[in-house]
Formats: C-alpha cells, sequence, structure tokens
C-alpha cells in the first residue's frame, strides 16, 4: 500500500469523523482502513486520531499532520491535472534536433506556421551534424539521414535525399558541360566533407565510384550551394536544397539521366522519435505537420 493511500485514507477519516464513512467512499472494508492508519501512526512514530465509538478526533500532531497532508494531496491532484491537459491539448517544450542542411532547407521554413497553428508549444530548435541521443539529452524528434539501427526508435521517412548534380549556367558557359561521369575527372567538384558523404557513386547496375581530381570541400550543405551559385565548381547535391535554384535558373541540374549518390546507398531524410506507448500530442501534431508541409521535394 503506498504512502500516498494512507495520506488520502487518513484526510477522509478526517474530513467525514469516520472510518465507516471513509471505507464506504473508497469502497473498502473499514478493517483495512483502520490497518493503514496504524501503519502511518507506526511510520511517524506519533498517534494522529483519537477514536472513540462515536467518532474519531485528532491529537495535536494529527493537526499539525493534516496540514501538511492537505496539501501534499492537494499537488498530487494538480500534477495529475497538468500531465491530463498535457495528453489532451499540445503544449509544453518540444525539443527537435536536426541536420542543418535538411533543417535550414526545408524545416525552418515552416516554423512560424508551425507556432501560429500551436501558440502554447515551446519550440526549442538544435542544428547539428551530430548524432544526438534522444534519451539522454530529452529530444523529442530528431530529423536525420541514413537507415535507424535502433530498434527502440521509430522512423517516419520526410523526403527522399534524390542527390542530383548540378552547377551554374556560369561555371558551365566557362568551364563546359560533362556529358559522362568520366569527364568529371577535368571539373572543378564540390565535396560535402560529411566523412560518409565525401565520396561520390554512379548508382547503376554496377556500383561505380567516380575519380574526381579537383575538389574543394565544405562541412555543410548549404555551403555546397553557395559555392555552386558563385560559380565555384560542380556539387552533388540532395533535390530538396536546390529546387527552388533549379526553378530559377541560378543552378543546372547536370546529366539527369544518371542517378548519383554520395553514398554507397540511396538515402533518405527521417523524423526519428523513440518507440512509446503513448506519444505526447506535442509531438504527434509536429509529425503531423511535417506530413502534411513537406512536399514537392520529390524529382520532377
Amino acid at each position: 500500500m503506498s504512502s500516498l493511500n494512507r495520506l488520502l485514507y487518513f484526510n477522509c477519516v478526517v474530513e467525514t469523523g469516520s472510518i465507516s464513512e471513509a471505507s464506504r467512499i473508497f469502497d473498502i472494508q473499514p478493517s483495512s482502513i483502520s490497518r493503514q492508519l496504524a501503519v502511518l501512526e507506526q511510520e511517524l512514530g506519533v498517534r494522529l486520531l483519537n477514536k472513540t465509538t462515536r467518532n474519531t478526533g485528532l491529537t495535536e500532531a494529527g493537526h499539525k499532520y493534516y496540514e501538511y497532508s492537505q496539501r501534499i494531496v492537494s499537488e498530487f491532484d494538480e500534477a495529475k491535472r497538468a500531465i491530463n491537459d498535457l495528453q489532451e491539448k499540445p503544449k509544453g517544450k518540444l525539443k527537435i534536433s536536426m541536420t542543418v542542411g535538411f533543417g535550414e532547407s526545408v524545416v525552418l521554413p515552416l516554423v512560424s506556421k508551425f507556432m501560429s497553428l500551436h501558440p502554447d508549444i515551446d519550440v526549442k530548435l538544435e542544428l547539428t551534424e551530430r548524432v544526438v541521443d534522444l534519451v539522454e539529452e530529452n529530444i523529442d524528434v530528431a530529423i536525420r539521414s541514413g537507415r535507424l539501427p535502433d530498434s527502440t526508435m521509430i522512423a517516419k521517412r520526410l523526403a527522399f535525399n534524390n542527390f542530383i548534380l548540378c552547377a551554374s549556367p556560369q561555371y558551365l558557359a566557362k568551364k563546359g558541360t560533362p556529358h559522362r561521369p568520366e569527364d568529371l575527372i577535368e571539373h572543378q567538384c564540390i565535396r560535402y566533407s560529411y566523412s560518409r558523404w565525401k565520396d561520390w557513386f554512379l548508382m547503376a547496375e554496377e556500383r561505380t565510384k567516380i575519380t574526381i581530381n579537383n575538389a574543394i570541400s565544405v562541412n555543410s550543405v548549404n555551403g555546397q550551394k553557395q559555392l555552386v551559385i558563385n560559380d565555384t565548381g560542380l556539387a552533388l547535391m540532395p533535390y530538396w536544397a536546390v529546387k527552388n535554384e533549379l526553378a530559377e535558373g541560378s543552378i543546372i541540374r547536370v546529366m539527369p539521366e544518371h542517378t548519383f549518390s554520395p553514398y554507397e546507398k540511396l538515402t533518405a531524410t527521417y523524423a526519428i522519435y523513440l518507440k512509446r506507448d503513448l506519444i505526447s500530442p506535442k509531438t504527434r501534431v509536429f509529425l503531423d505537420f511535417l506530413a502534411e508541409n513537406i512536399v514537392g521535394l520529390d524529382i520532377e
């Protein structure tokens, strides 16, 4: 029997003045109430109640203990109401960790809309290439590219990465347009310096690593894009990072008949969250919002 239950019994006996009435309210035997009150007094080492054949009254120590017991039970009820409110209405702190490129290109432009729809959610954003520990760092949702190695998590695909080879019109006018993967050996290339994505592969029936002689490295997707726009060279970039520039014509896709990847397998970007029986409303509405608003990221 928990200490809290003993407090509930004690308060009820004090407020009704009767063990039998308290037993009726809790639908248990009077003897069970009496036993729990005896345990409570034994734990405290003091008598709390003066019992007579007609009623039950408080000792001096009982009066003092009842003051605290009321507050404890009241705080417990308030805590239950607060938790129930969180479960019923999306509110509270929502901590999201995301890769820098996808975050800046896709998620951040949507945050204002999400906050206007859910003003009671306090959004905390972290942009990092670091692999975060959702439990240790109290992360609600992590947005990452690649596979899901941990079976304690759930991954919801947001977009295929669809890497494309691209350059600015000015660079191509000056250096010429490569028409075969082998031609890239003669061009300035812009690598993403993340260790597992720095190589370029031609994704055909037989996967082939492309030979690159001249390369500059940068550690962010948006850094790659700025170098491309400013005529530095060719880059292998996810479609979601450059789709606006492709539509404007400030970036041009090269060799669209081929499929490229900086990784040995085709990849996607996922929203990752812990596998739980009950997902909090704040997390659920954010995941639903992403699913509804992340559109147009597939190559047309």
